[in-house]
């Protein structure tokens, strides 16, 4: 039997669900996706991948990330993503000088933010060290890096860009990037609704390295030192014993899973059923944005899962039999803890047209839209009581998509 309470409606014309919220985005990796492709090194790995991201982020200042976070929150919309949390560490130039306005790169997150419709919860990085051994950040790392006193007071600077479809939240790059005593210091000066969001787990070396200087591993760390709740979002969390994942589910916080980045990397896969069984929050994310489609993390969401246990529907419960519906459930419960947004009553409406659709129900509508191919099926997008998308189209598309082209050309060049 369908679950209810799942607010999945049909119009006349078509089926109405709720926004998706993107709980993981770098906006300025949009710009090369498909441009690390080519084997750098026999041993390429998340590692190798990175080296690669960071020559590339060199070279954004606040027009090109304007322009290429533009391009990706409109392609959000048209796939039905209506809130993104934006996990943004580019703040100042190349060298590691702060602009004349030190949020002059948020403020470019946020313009773009505005302009195309989408929520948006900002999240600037607290980035301080380039690993758990202290090292100071690398000349490619200089950019990002703030000590508290100048994160404190880039968050003074953006706290007036607040509104309506405008949050700030908190991000510990990692673990591995802030220091113990530092997110110590932090915590208390942030208000307390403030969303709070980390990289953890996402790579074995990233777990060997916290254990060899920690001595133990980082979500086993950081639950035992740190008030983690509801208002924590942990991202990826791929690697983790039974017991963490246990804890995660126990603690109320969220965990950002991000199927298509997480596989473009090579990370692993997260123990999901373990995790639901454990009656834990998770959302999704697009990341690095190779691909930029909550029907695509979904389904890989769980085709992940069979292929590590050579079965099928594993994202299901006793009350909710249907994988779609128990995996649009799963994303609509976690949006408003991890982005701060709570009943915002965006709308996505599904094309009543689509021969993938033909004769839905109720009852499969949800699984035939995820499970039913890779035609874009969303036609309308409502967000804030604004039509931002009509037709399948963002209401600004082409003029996003000519300043997108322009960007590319000169951060290629």
């Amino acid at each position: 039997m369908s679950n209810p309470h799942l607010p999945v409606t049909q119009t006349s014309t078509g089926w109405q669900l709720p926004g998706i919220a993107n709980l993981h985005s770098h906006a300025f990796q949009r710009a090369m996706a498909g441009m690390a492709e080519r084997q750098s090194n026999p041993e390429d790995s998340f590692w190798t991948w990175r080296e690669t991201m960071y020559r590339f982020a060199a070279r954004f200042d606040p027009d090109t990330l304007h322009a290429v976070a533009a391009q990706v929150y409109a392609e959000m919309l048209e796939a039905g993503y209506t809130t993104v949390c934006e996990f943004h560490y580019l703040h100042h130039s190349p060298d590691g000088t702060p602009y004349d306005d030190p949020a002059a790169m948020s403020r470019a997150i946020i313009r773009a933010a505005r302009e195309t419709g989408i929520r948006l919860t900002l999240l600037p990085v607290l980035y301080m060290q380039g690993g758990f051994d202290g090292r100071a950040l690398s000349e490619r790392q200089r950019r990002f890096g703030h000590d508290i006193d100048a994160y404190l007071r880039l968050v003074d600077l953006l706290l007036p860009e607040i509104d309506a479809t405008v949050n700030l939240g908190c991000a510990l790059h990692s673990l591995r990037a802030v220091p113990a005593d530092a997110m110590h210091a932090l915590m208390p000066q942030l208000p307390r609704e403030t969303p709070i969001h980390i990289h953890i787990a996402e790579q074995i070396g990233e777990v060997q390295d916290c254990m060899a200087v920690r001595n133990a591993r980082p979500v086993e760390w950081l639950l035992g030192n740190a008030a983690v709740d509801a208002r924590w979002t942990l991202v990826h969390a791929t690697h983790l014993t039974i017991e963490e994942t246990q804890a995660i589910a126990g603690s109320g916080a969220t965990v950002a899973i991000c199927p298509t980045t997480e596989a473009n990397l090579g990370d692993g896969l997260f123990p999901l059923r373990d995790y639901l069984d454990a009656g834990g929050a998770w959302g999704i994310g697009s990341d690095s944005h190779i691909s930029v489609s909550p029907v695509e993390e979904l389904r890989w969401l769980e085709y992940g899962q069979r292929l590590a246990s050579r079965h099928r529907n594993i994202a299901v419960s006793p009350d909710s039999p249907s994988v779609g519906e128990t995996l649009l459930r799963g994303v609509m419960a976690s949006g408003a803890h991890a982005s701060g947004f709570a009943d915002t009553g965006d709308v996505v409406v599904l094309d009543g047209n689509a021969p993938q659709l033909a004769g839905a129900s109720r009852d499969d509508v949800v699984d035939r839209w995820i499970f039913s191919g890779n035609r874009n099926l969303v036609d309308d997008v409502h967000v804030a009581g604004q039509r931002v998308v009509a037709d399948g189209m963002h209401r600004d598309r082409d003029a996003i998509a000519g300043r997108y082209g322009a960007a590319i050309r000169k951060l290629i060049a």
